[in-house]
């Protein structure tokens, strides 16, 4: 590292568990960012800050005045533009260094093939199940960890997917493709503005953990939120052995 970058990344350097080496880890890895609203402002923001040396961001959709009631990324300013470039130009503003390259199409399979396997890890940060399913299949396919997050009124809840450990899940272990799950959008329902932010940051923080080696994930947990009380609950859950993507008997 750099004297500017030993200085820029000195509390991180300070802590037991990243040091020099993590802060190297963090400087030389890939994270691919799916989704650049509400919770991926939180977290392009935090990986670009934290040093990560190259993000990509995908996102199709453009800023909206209603975003900016929680999409801390954007501004007024860049009201109409391509959310990945706003976002873009939000962490230029914080650190330089960073590579960030956006994508403006939307997250489709043919896509997905082509940015996963380029990742260290992959953070989930939409907001509808058909796109979360296909970024599992392309994380399964590719073996690389996911950080899914989601957050709708005031319940949020964020899990990591590793199939790369045998009894890890992945996200179709506990919500399968076959169910019919409701699909409920923040333009009908709402969402408490902080709460993205609460789920986005700790989307980052166990990204971070995962390029750096440090401490013990959220696989094989999934952590519900429940923002009227401030409660989290956890539960446990293994991987599915009738799981369509990464069971056993599939």
């Amino acid at each position: 590292m750099q004297d500017d970058q030993l200085l820029r990344y000195s509390r991180h350097i300070l802590l037991n568990e990243l040091g020099v080496e993590g802060q190297e880890a963090l400087l030389a890895s890939h994270a691919l960012v799916i989704g650049a609203g509400g919770l991926g402002s939180p977290v392009a923001l935090y990986l670009g800050s934290a040093g990560v040396g190259r993000i990509t961001l995908v996102d199709h959709d453009t800023v909206d005045a209603t975003n900016l009631q929680r999409q801390v990324a954007h501004t007024l300013e860049r009201v109409g533009q391509p959310k990945a470039l706003s976002a873009q130009a939000a962490i230029a503003a914080i650190n330089p260094d960073v590579q960030v390259t956006p994508v403006l199409q939307r997250a489709d399979a043919a896509l997905l093939d082509q940015l996963v396997p380029q990742a260290d890890v992959v953070l989930d940060c939409t907001d509808n199940f058909a796109t979360r399913h296909a970024i599992n299949r392309a994380c399964v396919q590719h073996r690389k960890p996911l950080v899914s997050g989601a957050a709708i009124r005031m319940d949020g809840q964020i899990s990591v997917y590793d199939t790369r450990a045998s009894t890890s899940p992945c996200y179709a272990c506990i919500f399968p493709e076959s169910s019919s799950m409701e699909e409920t959008r923040c333009a009908t329902m709402g969402v408490f503005a902080p709460l993205v932010g609460i789920i986005g940051t700790m989307q980052a923080a166990e990204a971070l953990k995962l390029l750096c080696g440090v401490g013990e994930s959220l696989a094989g947990r999934l952590l519900m939120l429940d923002g009227r009380s401030m409660e989290f609950t956890s539960i446990r859950i293994g991987r599915q052995a009738h799981c369509a993507v990464c069971g056993t008997e599939h």
